[in-house]
């Protein structure tokens, strides 16, 4: 089975809100676990795969500078409802006996490692599935630049991100009915398009790297799996 595989190296972006599952704020542990089940079902199959967490669950730090607060000390707030999320998911992962480890773009030595690329790639080779927390470490940049700057350092081949629906739409299917879904687009194509699945600085980064980005459904269990094993259903972005 590994033979069929699309990607052997992948990095999964998963928003915070995720995690909340059908609650209003917060960590459904039975969320967390699930997503974890998936992770560790493509471990097994041979991938390499590190993990970027938002925090929006728990706090977003453009909702300070929205309300007239300062957005440097709300998105560093912002880094910090990261970081418990990916303490949740590694704790979510250990249960189920996968090894994994958090690093940290902010230093908190008490709680986790220190982010740094030649850490990532030796915990990587390890066999660990490596954590991100802290998104890039500086304000004003998204959890998803995040994702797209930790998927070039590990030389990742592909960048998945998975959302609330099966792929990229022109509009919110939940409330458009008429959205277009789109199968396959270039990473122009998403920027020309304005289309929002990830901010403008993670889809150029990606292109810049020669990433391709894979949009899929984290709610939907096993479609992770799926869609590296050549099936599933996913909007792919590539040049």
């Amino acid at each position: 089975m590994t033979s069929e595989i699309r990607y052997r190296r992948v990095l999964l972006k998963v928003s915070g809100e995720a995690l909340m599952g059908s609650q209003g704020f917060g960590i459904d542990v039975a969320v967390a676990d699930r997503i974890a089940s998936d992770i560790a079902e493509v471990r097994r199959l041979g991938v390499e795969i590190s993990v970027v967490i938002g925090g929006g669950n728990i706090f977003r730090g453009v909702s300070v500078a929205s309300k007239g607060g300062d957005r440097v000390t709300g998105d560093h707030m912002g880094m910090l409802g990261t970081v418990i999320n990916a303490l949740a998911l590694r704790t979510s992962l250990n249960k189920m006996g996968v090894e994994s480890v958090v690093l940290s773009a902010i230093a908190m030595p008490e709680i986790c490692e220190s982010f740094t690329q030649r850490k990532a790639l030796a915990h990587q080779a390890a066999g660990r599935v490596v954590i991100f927390a802290g998104g890039t470490g500086n304000p004003f940049f998204t959890t998803d630049s995040a994702g797209a700057l930790r998927a070039a350092e590990m030389g990742a081949a592909a960048l998945f991100k998975g959302t609330q629906v099966d792929g990229i739409y022109s509009a919110d299917p939940k409330k458009d009915p008429t959205a277009e879904r789109f199968e396959r687009l270039t990473h122009a194509e998403v920027l020309h398009k304005g289309l929002a699945v990830m901010d403008v600085a993670a889809v150029a980064l990606a292109r810049e790297n020669h990433i391709p980005i894979v949009v899929f459904s984290i709610h939907e269990k096993g479609e992770f799996a799926k869609i590296l094993s050549g099936s599933g259903r996913s909007t792919i972005v590539a040049d």
